[in-house]
């Protein structure tokens, strides 16, 4: 299957602007970036957790501990996907008494944001889990909300959302457009 683009809703200069933004939001509801980490959900959720660990750093001046959570085997579907391509969780901090931010591209459903909650706390015990994504496409079937969104983008239940950043993808752009069947 191969996606077929229909309109490009964000590109380079969005994304960064977007960032910017969420980084800003982050520091004021946390007053400051004390006791904050950052953990990616995989692959694209990483990338943009690097990218506000450095925006938090460029305002502050000081360094928040960036992680990377991969969810495959957390997920309610695990049994029912063709192949569950495994990545590596890395955290490489102490995560109990923390204000954990879950940092991932797309919100859809919830249900990876579920399964990423189940895994972070096999780590430990934050004091806050707050959650952060570059796009809320809507079509909750959790009630589950992010607390940082990038771009609301309202879609239908056969559209499809895609998310291209450069250090995956060699191009920063959100487009929205359908998977031929």
């Amino acid at each position: 299957m191969t996606f077929q683009a229909r309109a490009r809703l964000l590109d380079r200069e969005d994304i960064e602007r977007v960032m910017k933004r969420m980084s800003h939001e982050i520091l004021e509801r946390n007053k400051g970036s004390a006791d904050l980490a950052l953990v990616g959900v995989r692959t694209r959720g990483v990338f943009l957790a690097q990218r506000l660990a450095r925006t938090i750093e460029g305002i502050e001046g000081s360094n928040v501990p960036v992680g990377a959570l991969d969810v495959s085997f957390y997920r309610d579907d695990v049994a029912m996907r063709r192949s569950a391509s495994v990545g590596v969780t890395e955290i490489g901090f102490d995560i109990n008494d923390k204000v954990v931010i879950l940092v991932d591209d797309v919100l859809y459903t919830g249900r990876t944001t579920r399964a990423a909650m189940d895994a972070l706390v096999d780590f430990g015990r934050p004091m806050v889990v707050q959650l952060a994504v570059l796009v809320d496409r809507g079509h909750r079937e959790l009630p589950i909300r992010a607390d940082y969104v990038g771009k609301n983008i309202p879609t239908s239940g056969n559209e499809k959302v895609k998310v291209s950043l450069a250090e995956v993808d060699g191009v920063d752009a959100v487009e929205i457009g359908e998977e031929p069947e």
